[in-house]
Order: structure tokens, then C-alpha cells, then sequence
């Protein structure tokens, strides 16, 4: 079984996931332009912002990361966590890289008292579903957003 590593994006790691990063974006068929993408980096790296970057290494390669914010929420007084992008590079895929990056986002979520964690995948992300059935609840709630 191949180790796994998981940390924290550093400065130096925007070579390593910009391809992860466009290969995600592929997956999801969406363009994003090149200025939201570093935006979304800065963000990453700014230590007042609330989005973070966990980086999944095999072998000291990047094979996925998972992005997440935390934020407040009406149901309780403590932050609840959006874990807003999943992806692990094809080549990866199969070795648990995406449980062990969920697995790690949980641990965190309970050090730090957060009420809880939540996700929403695509109705056809068969993959990500099998995994994430395994691990939560899907609940009652049904998205819906109005893009400008």
C-alpha cells in the first residue's frame, strides 16, 4: 500500500497543483479563467482568508488536494465546514486518496470543535458517491444557485 501524505499548500506548491487543479476543472468540464485561478491560490496561501488547501503526496508527488472554508451557521455557535473541492490525479486513484484527504479533513474538523462538515458532489460522480456514501448521510437538502 503506498504511503500517503497530507499537509498544508505551501508558496512553493503552485507548480505541483496547477495541474491538479486544471485536471479538476477538466473533470467538471468548467473553464476558470487564469486570474480566479491564482485568485484562489492567494487565497489559499493568505492566512486571513478562510479557504484552505490540504495536498496529498505519494512519494513526495502531489496526487490530489482537498479545498475547504469554514463558516458560521444559524444551526449552532460553532463554524461548520464547506469542503468545496475533492480531486486525486487519475494516476492515484484506487491507492485511498480521497478517503484518507476526507478522512483528514474529519480529524480536523473534530480537533477543532467544528459542528460539522458538508459536501456536494455531481449526481453522476459515481466514484466520488461510492466513497462518500461509505462515510456520511446523504441529507434531505437539494442545491440550487442562480449564477451572474
Amino acid at each position: 500500500m503506498a504511503m500517503i501524505e497530507i499537509r498544508d499548500a505551501e508558496a512553493g506548491d503552485l507548480a505541483d497543483w496547477l495541474p491538479l487543479w486544471r485536471a479538476y476543472c477538466d473533470f467538471y468540464r468548467v473553464e476558470i479563467a487564469p486570474d480566479v485561478t491564482m485568485a484562489t491560490w492567494a487565497r489559499v496561501l493568505d492566512p486571513m482568508n478562510v479557504l484552505a488547501c490540504r495536498i496529498a503526496l505519494i512519494g513526495g508527488n502531489f496526487v490530489g488536494f482537498a479545498q475547504h472554508h469554514t463558516h458560521l451557521t444559524t444551526w449552532d455557535r460553532r463554524p461548520t465546514c464547506y469542503l468545496e473541492d475533492l480531486f486525486v490525479a487519475e494516476s492515484a486513484r484506487g491507492f485511498g486518496v480521497a478517503r484518507a484527504l476526507m478522512d483528514d479533513l474529519v480529524a480536523t474538523a473534530k480537533a477543532r470543535d467544528w459542528a460539522s462538515v458538508y459536501w456536494i458532489t455531481a449526481e453522476g460522480n459515481a466514484a466520488a458517491r461510492k466513497l462518500y456514501d461509505s462515510m456520511a448521510t446523504r441529507d434531505e437538502f437539494v442545491r440550487y444557485s442562480i449564477p451572474f
